[in-house]
């Protein structure tokens, strides 16, 4: 096991690219949509920016499917129309579904085959890393072969690698396009010309439409509209938290990672320092896992039940259990999955691959008062209540007892001699206690302030937060 002042001081000292053996091409995904959701702010959006932004640069790591960054870009847009059409989030957005998705192997990535639902994305497609062999894409195809001409096309990209924002060619590896450009080109409608976009009833570009009525948890879990309500993201996230599961079961403390990688290894709660799993153990019998985010597109990673978990996952509608296939531990050697990589967001919804050691240290579990199936949910409402009122009084000097955790100042804290040392929540997170759901007790991890009210009020508990 890694102590937190190790495992702080390898994140600090990681690069984004720390599998050079791997060939990764990799790129602080985060700063692919930052202007976006400045820009979005700056419309209006409020709490509404980050979750969104958060969810579209998870879709840049090399797991996400080949359109799923455009699903997230017509969600962007969805966005952008509700506030007044703002011309700057659409011009953003068209930039954004542009840019390269990081490659494992040095390889470009597959292209989308659909249409998107906004015709402001008509004709745009990501552009590629010049280091990765643009003849040969993830997945096993070769030039010419399907996923490898951008939809709507009927031959390769020329010259190879490049985009409508950069039809010079490829751009220099883990570089932000939204950095080189300022136009995206002439794929997509212009962001100041009247809306010719089809009708909300058409099924063309409708994304539900696109999934394989036979998908797997090995298969990345159809991509729904973060928009379009509770209803529409809950069902994707438990999808989504099942593959990360899945994944997970096939992970040891050797398995191949990036630095500052979220995952679970065995029942552990393990993050990734200098290319290998270092490994915190939950406490108190419970295992860790993926869970669905309730209030926003994304999943958590955390130490919880194995009930808990299996009850959060089937309330979204998800079925087969932790894992998708049924069974509670793993359903998946490992072979088929794309490197240890989360194509969700992860406990603090900074996903493995951006550029900040702030990432969130192990979250933790503790002890409520057991009323039965039909009271314990309220006394871990009160409880996380309780220990939120109580972290709002803490400070890095306060006392505390070695291996304790909590929220110092909105960050994740862990007492380390004495002293808490506390590990910053990225994109507007705060760290939070919130309530188990199937089994006594809370847990502490960083999470958005809409997530951390509604896992609270869902329990009957009253008074915000913290109460």
């Amino acid at each position: 096991m890694v102590k937190l002042s190790i495992l702080l001081a390898g994140l600090a000292a990681a690069s984004i690219q720390a599998a050079p053996l791997e060939r990764r091409i990799a790129q602080s995904i985060s700063a692919a949509t930052q202007k976006w959701e400045q820009a979005c702010r700056a419309a209006g959006g409020g709490e509404r920016c980050n979750p969104i932004s958060v969810t579209a640069f998870s879709t840049l790591l090399a797991g996400a499917g080949p359109c799923e960054q455009q699903d997230s870009g017509d969600v962007m847009i969805d966005l952008a129309k509700q506030l007044g059409n703002d011309a700057e989030m659409i011009r953003l957005t068209q930039i954004f579904v542009q840019q390269p998705r990081n490659t494992p192997n040095s390889i470009a990535t597959p292209y989308c085959q659909k249409a998107p639902k906004n015709a402001e994305l008509n004709g745009l497609f990501q552009c590629q890393f010049v280091g990765a062999n643009q003849e040969k894409f993830n997945g096993g195809a070769t030039l010419g072969q399907p996923g490898t001409i951008p939809f709507g096309l009927n031959a390769p990209v020329n010259p190879l690698g490049s985009c409508p924002a950069n039809t010079a060619g490829p751009i220099a590896d883990s570089s932000q396009l939204v950095d080189q450009v300022q136009s995206p080109g002439n794929g997509g409608s212009s962001p100041q010309a009247p809306a010719p976009a089809p009708p909300a009833s058409t099924t063309v570009a409708d994304s539900t439409t696109a999934a394989p009525a036979t998908s797997t948890a090995q298969a990345p879990p159809t991509q729904t509209s973060a928009g379009g309500g509770n209803g529409g993201f809950a069902l994707a996230n438990g999808q989504e938290a099942q593959q990360l599961n899945a994944k997970f079961a096939g992970l040891t403390e050797d398995s191949t990672c990036t630095a500052g990688e979220i995952a679970c290894v065995g029942t552990a709660f393990a993050q990734c320092v200098e290319g290998k799993f270092a490994t915190i153990q939950c406490g108190g019998g419970l295992i860790c896992a993926a869970l669905p985010l309730v209030n926003a597109r994304g999943t958590s990673v955390t130490c919880t039940t194995t009930a808990d978990a299996e009850d959060r996952i089937a309330r979204t509608g998800a079925t087969g259990g932790l894992t998708g296939s049924g069974a509670t531990n793993g359903g998946n050697d490992g072979e088929d999955v794309p490197e240890p990589e989360s194509s969700a967001t992860i406990a603090t919804n900074l996903p493995a691959e951006t550029a900040s050691a702030s990432t969130v240290a192990a979250p933790t579990a503790t002890s409520a008062p057991s009323t039965g199936a039909g009271g314990f949910r309220l006394a871990n409402g009160q409880a996380a209540q309780a220990l939120n009122k109580k972290f709002d009084s803490l400070t890095t000097d306060s006392v505390c007892q070695a291996g304790e955790n909590a929220c110092v100042d909105g960050g994740f804290a862990q007492c380390v001699g004495g002293k808490f040392v506390v590990t910053g929540c990225a994109g507007g997170l705060v760290c939070a206690a919130l309530p188990l759901v199937n089994a006594p007790g809370t847990s502490i991890t960083c999470t958005t302030q809409a997530d951390a009210l509604a896992r609270i009020q869902a329990t009957g508990a009253t008074g915000g937060i913290s109460g």
